[in-house]
């Protein structure tokens, strides 16, 4: 299982683009074989900060989600064009 976090900082100006880029790549993402878990959430004291869990089976679905039409639509060509900063942290489960 690969288990990961990305935190990503946009523009107050661009909440309403980012919020439907969330919400295509959400759906997508949700209905591919190897998806365990995509849960996008706002920071409640910033909500111009986004954090995005993920889990996937496999690095093989992993390679499969990030080679899809969807994400190179939504996350390469609409999230990653508008974002400040960007920070990923991989995870390891304790239980």
């Amino acid at each position: 299982m690969i288990s990961f976090t990305v935190r990503m900082k946009f523009k107050p100006e661009d909440r309403a683009e980012i919020q439907e880029a969330l919400r295509g790549v959400t759906e997508a993402s949700r209905k591919e074989p190897g998806c365990v878990s995509y849960i996008p959430h706002t920071v409640e004291s910033e909500p111009d900060i986004v954090v995005i869990y993920e889990q996937y089976r496999d690095a093989a679905a992993l390679d499969a989600h990030r080679a899809s039409a969807h994400f190179k639509k939504y996350v390469v060509g609409g999230l990653y064009q508008r974002m400040l900063e960007r920070s990923a942290e991989n995870l390891n489960a304790v239980a």
